[in-house]
């Protein structure tokens, strides 16, 4: 055997530790850095990159969706209306998960894709939904997949009613757009800082000896 795969199998506990604590639910710890984000996350980059190259959307975008959409929070779901100011009332939508995708459109998206056991709450499933959505409004809107910002809009307001304008009177969503455009543009700089690396396989990426 040799000194490489040696350390290969002492190292197979700590991989053990690592899929345990960072391939769970819980949000990455810096969500400003892309790489950083798929660094501690092991298998997610290669889940966005598949996601990616199936329906030609950039991975900056989907990532800055899904910041803004559930700040990577699997079971993130809208907060509750308020009945007299004090009495926790019903949720505003049905929208849930790490893209925040309502009942109906991820039931329109399983029905699309075939993809009938996915869940809201695996990353795999969201990304992908997130590419599929952006390529539904480049089919339904002609929006650039690349345009993070008319994306958005089109994303939160739904291809009809992108067409329709209905965000032209929203401020608030124009400026939050703005601010998925502009972390789309910076995790896209920092990914080609780092996406040589994350393109070996992540088990491989954590032993320092290879």
């Amino acid at each position: 055997m040799t000194v490489r795969w040696r350390r290969v199998r002492m190292a197979i506990p700590a991989l053990v530790v690592v899929c345990v604590t960072g391939c769970t639910s819980t949000p990455p710890t810096n969500r400003e850095d892309i790489c950083a984000i798929f660094r501690e996350k092991g298998g997610w980059y290669h889940d966005a990159r598949k996601a990616s190259n199936r329906w030609g959307a950039p991975i900056p975008v989907m990532m800055s969706f899904m910041y803004q959409e559930s700040g990577f929070h699997a079971r993130a779901k809208p907060p509750r209306r308020r009945i007299l100011w004090i009495i926790p009332g019903p949720r505003p939508a049905s929208a849930k998960g790490y893209s925040q995708a309502t009942d109906e459109t991820w039931s329109a998206y399983k029905k699309a894709t075939g993809q009938w056991s996915a869940d809201r709450n695996d990353f795999d499933d969201a990304i992908d939904f997130m590419g599929w959505y952006i390529d539904q409004s480049y089919r339904a809107n002609r929006i650039a997949k690349s345009d993070a910002y008319n994306q958005y809009l089109a994303y939160h307001e739904g291809q009809g009613g992108f067409s329709r304008g209905t965000y032209r009177n929203k401020k608030w969503l124009k400026d939050t757009a703005s601010k998925v455009s502009s972390r789309a543009n910076t995790y896209t700089t920092q990914l080609q800082s780092c996406e040589k690396e994350l393109r070996r396989p992540w088990f491989i990426r954590i032993l320092p000896f290879f």
